[in-house]
């Protein structure tokens, strides 16, 4: 056990450095320079030359890696050329926020996912079963932008009963989920967000739940007498670390893909912060932000896949 986990930390080691090489190469393969977009367009070369230097990136390309990186590793991610403030500091603040809107579609889809996929696995080829999975094939299908538009259309424009945008009623300086002129923001988001691990996880349950109530110790628990609930709860309880596993891997999707549903509720989150990045050429803080979120997803799948062998017996066993 212990060299299955000493073995996958270590194979994690090389994907985070070529995560970073990664991060730090695809920023600048986009056109244009990043400095002449800060200034005015008759400013000279000189000026040019001069922020060039004072931001490195007058220096070749495997000097500002290995730079970038050794500062990266302590935690210095560099300043934002747009607001002259320290990246790490914007991109933790802007994490945290993104953590919270996924941890709350993750579980919302989780809570749905399980129910439904449980019921589809159970009346397995009948009409309750074929309904589940084209509602299972929809959440998949749907993008979570139009969703979300959508939902906006109808729920903050037509009836105005939730918020578009934002964390909170103008001018509140902090998050109180208890109260309900803050939480009703996140009401929006967080179904936009959990469609798609909807889907994927109503599939996978389905799936795990289908294959172990096949097996022949499931017809020995009816034979001893009993009751269909508590068949479906060992059912549960023996599909249950597939099912987790994909929930966590839907959460480490949702951390690095919520960049247009955060932009539309105007959420301030990665996904958000990389946008406009991206708009604004910040490239300090497009690396970073791109670095970070790639790091948590690599995090999350050592994480999954350590937790499921710590459960599962069968990998334990291989």
């Amino acid at each position: 056990m212990w060299h299955y986990i000493a073995r996958r930390i270590v194979y994690a080691i090389p994907i985070a450095i070529g995560v970073t090489v990664f991060c730090f190469a695809l920023v600048f393969l986009a056109p244009g320079n990043p400095v002449q977009m800060l200034l005015p367009a008759d400013a000279s070369q000189e000026v040019v030359d001069l922020i060039m230097k004072t931001y490195g990136f007058d220096r070749p390309l495997p000097v500002q890696y290995w730079t970038w990186l050794t500062r990266a590793v302590v935690g210095d991610l560099g300043v934002s050329i747009q607001s002259n403030r320290p990246v790490i500091d914007e991109v933790l603040r802007a994490l945290g926020n993104t953590i919270f809107l996924s941890f709350g579609a993750v579980m919302l889809a989780f809570s749905i996912a399980f129910v439904l996929g449980t019921l589809a696995a159970y009346y397995r080829g009948s009409a309750v079963d074929r309904g589940v999975t084209a509602l299972s094939i929809v959440g998949v299908s749907i993008p979570n932008y139009w969703l979300g538009i959508v939902l906006v259309i109808i729920f903050a424009v037509e009836l105005n009963w939730l918020p578009a945008t934002g964390m909170g009623p103008r001018g509140s300086e902090t998050f109180n989920l208890f109260e309900w002129s803050h939480f009703k923001h996140v009401i929006l988001p967080i179904i936009t967000l959990c469609m798609v691990p909807v889907g994927m996880i109503t599939r996978t349950t389905r799936s795990a739940v289908s294959e172990v109530l096949g097996n022949d110790f499931v017809n020995t628990l009816r034979a001893k007498g009993l009751g269909e609930l508590a068949v479906i709860r060992h059912a549960l309880k023996n599909a249950m670390p597939q099912i987790l596993a994909v929930m966590g891997l839907q959460f480490g999707y949702l951390m690095g893909g919520s960049i247009l549903v955060e932009t539309i509720f105007n959420w301030p989150g990665t996904g958000f912060l990389l946008n406009k990045a991206i708009l604004t050429r910040d490239i300090p803080v497009l690396q970073g932000t791109i670095l970070i979120l790639a790091l948590v997803f690599v995090f999350t799948n050592l994480v999954v896949d350590l937790f499921q062998t710590a459960v599962d017996p069968r990998i334990k066993r291989s």
